[in-house]
């Protein structure tokens, strides 16, 4: 075997972990990671770290030599809860659906897909494949209908004492969005009620411990065969013969069936994971916030996967929220949570890779999709450099290394990555016409001149959807038509100056790096300094000023994208005509 990493980060410890924990289990056996999602709705950024935390250290154990699977459960045998808000097509005309299983409930109009579930869970597989994430999935319905856990079903009916017992010690506890908001408020920061609802709409989180009427407790719930909803009852079972009887409250049918023998129905959550965690033999499986409670289905689950199924409860690290920053009526629309796929339309999937995989699972953290991505764009950038050079710490070239590779190789990457911001400014002035957008970056470092916009994809094409879909009209770059003649005939002589120095410079400084220098130089020579002379308080005032008359001659604010690039963009005829050249 490969000797283990010693790259200090969060992933390789788990690693270390789950490698001794497995060779303690099974020797030499395939190593199982998991997760699970519930396609009830659109798969948000909150459920990828349910992904993201097993597949980064799953892809770890990788690296180093061993068999290792991760597996993703679409809890698609899951009920259909409540219509969630902002999918379009769909009203409040849909609650006559709920109680169904998601596979059973039509998909929303006009999508290609033949149920809910199967819509939801095509857009989670379409980002899973782009960000490189190797998985193995499971449908439980096709799990539960085929009779797969049927034996698993019968033992748990057999021992319903003993599990009706482990969940009366929990009973009077927390309950699983109680919990989620005290562990917000450990963390010193807002609940996010989106966030919570987006949670409780995953099976994992319906924390359903099954029925216990008249008849008794059961943890096993029919799907009614005549309305297929869960509104039902167990009134009574036979051990012996496995006779199973219902009541549907939704419809009124009432059934007595052979359980050995009936694949229509499923077991409660609190019962089903702890089944799951025996039946696939989980090392490693994280869970959200939700389940941190004294009676969370994760606490229960340990102590039912040992005393009613003789398994072992996986390692499982508890995660923290995924804030949005910015979101715009994109994401909005979709119910007010971002998923993978919008994120993955504004930035590349190394950088989203990247913002997982550099904070433990404990840590709460935000993705931009405000000015903040450029930033952030700034950040990996840097990194980059860094790891380029071999100057990054450990941990953060670890991060690095699990964001552009996976164990099966390389993700792909833009040929010529250019600033972000510098993208976004481009596209934010040409309104993505390529013919002026590539004369522009030609011009940003004519000694290495950008010869064909495909060395720049696919990062230009995320900037290029980030200003259209995330920046609001009234901040988008307007370049004026004609000269501000008020604004120029209104200047004292020492603007009218610095106007003057500026257009005298444009042809000796037509790139990038050379009309930086020329735009921070004006101000400095005004004030008998060199162009190379540190700022001074005073100097960073007469700076702002100028550049402030800049912006308004040539866009008719006080602000706009960084000076360099917007000159560039504009080109140097029209800058002269505009600043009274």
């Amino acid at each position: 075997m490969v000797a283990q990493s010693t790259e200090a980060d969060w992933v390789s410890r788990f690693a270390d972990e789950v490698v001794a924990e497995a060779e303690r289990r099974a020797p030499g056996k395939p190593i199982v990671c998991a997760s699970g999602l519930s396609p009830s709705g659109p798969i948000h950024l909150g459920n990828l770290r349910e992904v993201m935390t097993p597949h980064l250290v799953a892809d770890e154990i990788r690296r180093r030599g061993y068999e290792c699977e991760h597996i993703i459960s679409w809890d698609d045998y899951d009920r259909y809860r409540k219509v969630p808000a902002g999918i379009p097509g769909v009203d409040q005309g849909w609650a006559e659906h709920i109680g169904k299983p998601l596979t059973a409930v039509p998909a929303p109009p006009g999508s290609p897909h033949d149920s809910w579930a199967a819509h939801f869970k095509a857009a989670m597989e379409e980002a899973l494949a782009e960000l490189g994430v190797e998985y193995r999935g499971i449908s439980q319905t096709e799990q539960y209908t085929s009779g797969a856990y049927r034996e698993q079903i019968l033992h748990a009916m057999r021992h319903r004492a003993d599990i009706d017992a482990v969940l009366d010690r929990y009973r009077t506890k927390d309950k699983p969005k109680d919990a989620a908001k005290k562990a917000s408020a450990k963390q010193q920061k807002p609940v996010d009620e989106a966030e919570l609802e987006a949670a409780e709409g995953s099976g994992a989180a319906g924390e359903d411990d099954g029925s216990a009427g008249g008849a008794g407790y059961f943890p096993y719930k029919p799907y009614c065969t005549v309305c297929n909803k869960d509104f039902t009852s167990v009134t009574s079972y036979d051990d012996e013969s496995t006779e199973l009887s219902y009541a549907c409250t939704a419809c009124g049918h009432t059934e007595t069936v052979t359980l050995r023998e009936f694949d229509h129905g499923k077991l409660v959550w609190k019962v089903d994971w702890p089944m799951r965690w025996k039946y696939e033999g989980v090392v490693f499986e994280p869970s959200g916030v939700d389940h941190s409670s004294p009676g969370s289905s994760y606490v229960v689950g340990g102590q039912i996967v040992r005393e009613v199924f003789g398994g072992e409860q996986p390692i499982g690290p508890m995660y923290a929220f995924v804030g949005i920053s910015g979101m715009a009526k994109m994401s909005s629309s979709k119910g007010g949570v971002p998923t993978p796929g919008d994120a993955l339309q504004i930035m590349e999937a190394p950088l989203l890779r990247w913002l997982y995989a550099r904070r433990r699972p404990n840590q709460s953290f935000k993705i931009a999709f405000d000015q903040e991505i450029q930033r952030m764009y700034d950040e990996w950038d840097a990194l980059e450099r860094k790891v380029a050079e071999g100057s990054a710490q450990p941990a953060d070239a670890a991060a690095h290394s699990r964001a552009v590779r996976t164990a099966s190789g390389p993700l792909p990457a833009t040929p010529r990555p250019l600033p972000y911001r510098t993208l976004a400014s481009v596209a934010d002035i040409t309104g993505g016409n390529e013919e002026q957008t590539l004369r522009i970056l030609r011009e940003l470092d004519p000694e290495r001149p950008v010869t064909s916009l495909d060395e720049t994809r696919p990062r230009l094409d995320r900037a290029e959807c980030w200003i259209s879909t995330q920046v609001p009209a009234e901040q988008r770059t307007v370049v004026r038509e004609e000269p501000d003649t008020e604004l120029l005939d209104s200047l004292d002589e020492r603007a009218a100056e610095s106007l003057r120095l500026l257009l005298a410079g444009l042809a000796d400084h037509w790139s990038l790096e050379g009309l930086t220098t020329l735009v921070y130089g004006v101000p400095k020579v005004q004030a008998g300094l060199t162009p190379e002379a540190k700022p001074t308080p005073e100097l960073k005032v007469a700076q702002r000023s100028f550049f402030a008359l800049l912006y308004r001659l040539l866009v008719s604010r006080e602000t706009g994208p960084r000076l360099p690039t917007l000159l560039l963009a504009v080109g140097a005829d029209r800058v002269r005509a505009l600043l009274g050249g």
